[in-house]
C-alpha cells in the first residue's frame, strides 16, 4: 500500500466513524423528542431495510423485544407518536464511545444514560450498554443491529432536588 493510499484508507476511516456518530446522534435526538409530531420516516431511515432492533437482558428482552426490518422498527417508534406524548421529558447521554470501521460496515458501542419523565409524572433513571452495527446502505451510514442491555434502572421522585449536596465537611 502507497503512502497515499495509506492516508485514504485512514481518511476514508475517519469520515466513516464521523458518519456513524451523526446517524447514533441524530437518532438520539429523535428518541429525545418522541411525540405525534416525530418525523417518523426521518428516524426509519437511520435503520437499513432489514436491520435489526432489539433489547437484550432480561429486563430490556422482555420490556422492548426485538424488531426484524425497517418497517418493523418504524411501527414500533410509531406506538410512541401521540398525544399526549409517552414522555414529558426525554434526554439521552452517550458516554464511553467505541467505533470500528472496517469498509462498508462499522460496529459502535457506547454506555448510555436515559433520564426519563413520563406523561404520567413518574420519573426514571436507567443506563444500558448499547451495541451498534452499522452499514453503509444507499450511500448513507445506517444502523444494521441496534442491540440495548439494561445495566440498571430506578425510579426516582425528583431530578432538581433542593437537598444539600452530600460533601465532606470542610476544614476550618
Amino acid at each position: 500500500m502507497t503512502e497515499l493510499s495509506t492516508l485514504q484508507a485512514r481518511l476514508h476511516a475517519f469520515e466513516s466513524q464521523q458518519a456513524i456518530r451523526v446517524c447514533i446522534n441524530r437518532y438520539m435526538e429523535l428518541c429525545d423528542q418522541l411525540d405525534a409530531d416525530t418525523p417518523l420516516d426521518e428516524l426509519a431511515r437511520l435503520f437499513t431495510e432489514e436491520a435489526l432492533w432489539e433489547g437484550k437482558g432480561a429486563k430490556y428482552a422482555e420490556s422492548f423485544g426485538g424488531y426484524r426490518g425497517r418497517e418493523a422498527i418504524r411501527a414500533m417508534f410509531a406506538t410512541y407518536m401521540k398525544t399526549p406524548a409517552h414522555f414529558a421529558l426525554n434526554v439521552h447521554f452517550l458516554t464511553s464511545e467505541v467505533i470500528e470501521v472496517d469498509g462498508d460496515e462499522g460496529l459502535g458501542r457506547w454506555v448510555m444514560l436515559q433520564t426519563s419523565t413520563f406523561a404520567d409524572g413518574a420519573s426514571h433513571l436507567n443506563a444500558a450498554r448499547l451495541t451498534v452495527r452499522f452499514a453503509v446502505e444507499e450511500g448513507q451510514w445506517r444502523m444494521a443491529h441496534f442491540q440495548t442491555e439494561n445495566l440498571f434502572s430506578r425510579p426516582v421522585s425528583a431530578w432538581n432536588d433542593s437537598a444539600p449536596l452530600p460533601v465532606p465537611e470542610k476544614a476550618r
